[in-house]
C-alpha cells in the first residue's frame, strides 16, 4: 500500500506531508496529506481491492459522486484527480481530493460526547441531503432484497413498504462530518435508499447521547412517520446484524429497545 501510494503521488504530481498516515478498516484504504505543485494542501487516499472486485458501488462511488454531485457548494470535498494499477492480483486506485481542514466530529461512528452544534449547522445538513436527495440515479444504497431478508430477521417484523425511494449518502455518521462549517465525506456507498435513510444512521449512531438522537428526529421528521418506517427498520435491522458480527456492541441495547419500538408501531406484523 506505501509503495503504491508512493507511486500515486508521483503520478499525480504531489508530494506527500511527513504528518502521519490515516489507515482505513482492515488496511484497506491508506490517506495522507499532500501538496501540489502550486503548494495547495490536498488529500491523497488509496484504495485497494482483489482485481477481480474492483468494480461496483464502492469502487466507483467517489468518482461518481464528483460526476453527480460536484462540491455541494463546499459541503463535500471534491474531487481532483484519479490514478489506478493493477499489481499481483490487486487492483489500486488513487483519489487526490480537496483538503478538508476541519477535524471530524468523531473518531468513532458512534458518538460518545455530546455536541453543541449551531442551528445553522443542522439547517445546512438538511439542506445538502435535501439536494442530494432530488438527484437521479441507477445505483442503489441498500437494496430490496436486503431489507427483505434482514428487517424480519433482526427487528422481528414484516419489511415495511417503502412509498418513496430517494438518493442517499448512506454512510452518515459522526465520523464523516465536520462543524464548522459542515463538511460531509466518504461517498463510496451513495445511492437509492428508503426515504428518511440519511436521518435513520445519523440517529443510530447517536443513540449514546439521547440529546442529539432527539434532535435527530427533530430535523428529519419523516422518522418516526410512516413514510420513514422502512428506513428506520432498514437501518436497525444493518445495525444489529453488526452488532452480532461483534460490532458496534456498545449499541446493543439501545438498538433492540428502537426494534421494540418499531415492533410496536407495526402491532399486525
Amino acid at each position: 500500500m506505501r509503495a503504491h501510494h508512493w507511486r500515486a503521488a508521483q503520478e499525480l504530481t504531489v508530494t506527500v506531508e511527513p504528518t502521519g498516515e490515516f489507515w482505513g478498516w482492515a488496511g484497506r484504504t491508506l490517506g495522507v496529506p499532500a501538496r501540489t505543485a502550486a503548494g495547495a494542501l490536498v488529500w491523497l487516499r488509496l484504495v485497494s481491492a482483489p482485481a477481480d472486485k474492483a468494480s461496483g458501488k464502492l469502487w466507483d462511488g467517489a468518482r461518481d459522486a464528483q460526476r453527480v454531485f460536484g462540491d455541494l457548494d463546499g459541503h463535500r470535498p471534491a474531487l481532483l484527480g484519479l490514478w489506478e494499477t493493477v499489481a499481483d492480483g490487486t487492483a489500486y486506485r488513487a483519489e487526490l481530493s480537496a483538503y478538508v481542514d476541519q477535524p471530524v466530529l468523531s473518531d468513532d461512528p458512534v458518538l460518545h460526547r455530546g455536541l453543541e452544534l449551531s442551528d445553522s449547522w443542522w439547517t445546512d445538513l438538511t439542506e445538502v441531503l435535501e439536494k442530494v436527495a432530488v438527484l437521479g440515479t441507477d445505483r442503489v444504497a441498500v437494496r430490496q432484497q436486503y431489507m427483505d431478508r434482514a428487517i424480519p430477521q433482526f427487528v422481528g417484523i414484516e419489511p415495511p413498504a417503502a412509498p418513496c425511494w430517494t438518493t442517499a449518502h448512506g454512510d452518515v455518521h459522526w465520523a464523516n462530518l465536520t462543524a464548522p462549517p459542515l463538511r460531509i465525506l466518504d461517498w463510496e456507498s451513495w445511492g437509492l435508499a428508503p426515504e428518511g435513510f440519511d436521518g435513520a444512521i445519523l440517529y443510530a449512531y447517536s443513540l449514546l447521547q439521547p440529546d442529539v438522537a432527539a434532535r435527530v428526529r427533530e430535523i428529519f421528521p419523516v422518522l418516526g412517520s410512516t413514510a420513514g418506517l422502512a428506513a428506520e427498520a432498514t437501518v436497525c435491522a444493518m445495525l444489529l446484524q453488526t452488532v452480532g458480527r461483534g460490532d458496534n456492541l456498545v449499541l446493543e441495547d439501545p438498538l433492540r429497545e428502537w426494534a421494540h419500538n418499531l415492533r410496536r408501531r407495526c402491532p399486525a406484523s
